[in-house]
Formats: structure tokens, sequence, C-alpha cells
């Protein structure tokens, strides 16, 4: 991913609402299910931490990008935000020229 690229996602991302929330649990098979099923519909999705997490947000996102086979954009405090390019012509982000 270019940096002009992961700039436009970042854009995106500013707007788009925080669906899924990791709690004390961290990271449970069920919510990495969760955020593929969320990346196939949406392909960008934002990711807040609670409070009562206590797991390290960086390693929480390598780890949730590997499992589900996406990229991360960002980390900032306790948001992630994951892309994963749609397949096909089901693509919803297109990046400009």
């Amino acid at each position: 991913m270019t940096s002009k690229q992961r700039a436009y996602l970042k854009g995106l991302a500013m707007n788009e609402d925080t669906i899924l929330h990791i709690g004390k649990g961290g990271v449970t098979p069920e919510l990495t299910e969760n955020v593929r099923l969320a990346l196939v519909a949406r392909e960008l999705v934002k990711i807040g931490i609670l409070q009562n997490c206590m797991d390290d947000p960086k390693e929480m996102a390598q780890m949730l990008a590997e499992r589900t086979k996406s990229q991360i954009v960002q980390i900032i405090g306790k948001k992630i935000v994951l892309y994963k390019e749609g397949q096909g012509d089901d693509r919803k982000i297109v990046f400009p020229k």
C-alpha cells in the first residue's frame, strides 16, 4: 500500500463509525470472525478498544491483520483501522488516480 493510498483510507476512516469493540477478552476467535465478515462487507473497518482491555493495541492490530489477511491503515490511541481489498466486482473503495 502506498502512502497516498494510506492517506486516502485514513480520510475515509475519519467519517466511519466504530463498528467493533475489543473488551477484556482481547482478540478471540469470534472477534476475528466478526472482523473478517465486516471487512468482506465494508473493506474498511474501524475497531475500538475498551478501557478494560489491557493488551497492547499494536499487537492486537497486528494479530487481527494476520488472521484476516488485511492491512493496518492506522492505530491511534485505542482505535484500529483495517483495510482489505474486495474481490472482483465487489470493490467498494476505489483509489483516486
